[in-house]
């Protein structure tokens, strides 16, 4: 025997991912995990320690994928490409595969029940994006796209509260036209000179 896991570990971990995404973690049990993934209560217990250890892994993994989709976004101006990535967000037409919502968004309503690390790696999801944003908005500043005394903090919470807002009232029954129309009004924030 090689030591080396017996089964699919990203496959495990985008299971877990879904059920922390679809209950949350207070609700998700651990026989929903092992029925997701596959494992055993030893064999996850055994890889992954306890239900947090779980957790930490499978949103580190839906962190990076959110990270990398914001990186990715290219466009011509600071602007253009802060649209993009907003516009990257808007729930597709007709069913999607992915449970809707956002998972770091959730976690954060959920913090009372994380441990301190869960809380920590929620934070730090959310501060990357924000970071994202932040250096899109410094490039704008520095090529003259912004009007000088724009709040770029302000802005890059103020847009990423816009992903987080694209990603999550669809569950409330907004519309595709409808967070369009409102990706429209935020871009109408964008501070010029003038």
């Amino acid at each position: 025997m090689s030591g080396k896991p017996q089964y699919d570990e990203p496959a495990v971990i985008d299971a877990a991912i879904e059920v922390f995404w679809r209950h949350g973690y207070a609700a998700a049990s651990v026989s929903e995990l092992t029925n997701a993934t596959g494992l055993s209560r030893s064999s996850l217990y055994q890889r992954f320690g306890d239900k947090d250890g779980i957790f930490l892994e499978a949103l580190s993994r839906y962190t990076d994928r959110v990270l990398q989709r914001m990186e990715g976004v290219r466009a011509d101006t600071a602007r253009a490409r802060v649209e993009a990535i907003l516009r990257g967000f808007l729930p597709r037409e007709g069913k999607s595969k992915y449970t809707p919502g956002c998972l770091l968004a959730r976690s954060c309503v959920e913090m009372a029940n994380l441990s301190a690390a869960g809380q920590q790696a929620v934070n730090i999801g959310v501060r990357h994006q924000k970071a994202i944003i932040e250096r899109i908005l410094l490039a704008a500043a520095e090529h003259a796209e912004l009007a000088k005394d724009a709040d770029l903090e302000g802005l890059a919470w103020f847009y990423v509260g816009m992903v987080q807002a694209v990603l999550n009232l669809p569950q409330a029954g907004a519309k595709r036209s409808e967070l369009e129309r409102m990706i429209d009004i935020a871009m109408s924030a964008w501070p010029t000179e003038g």
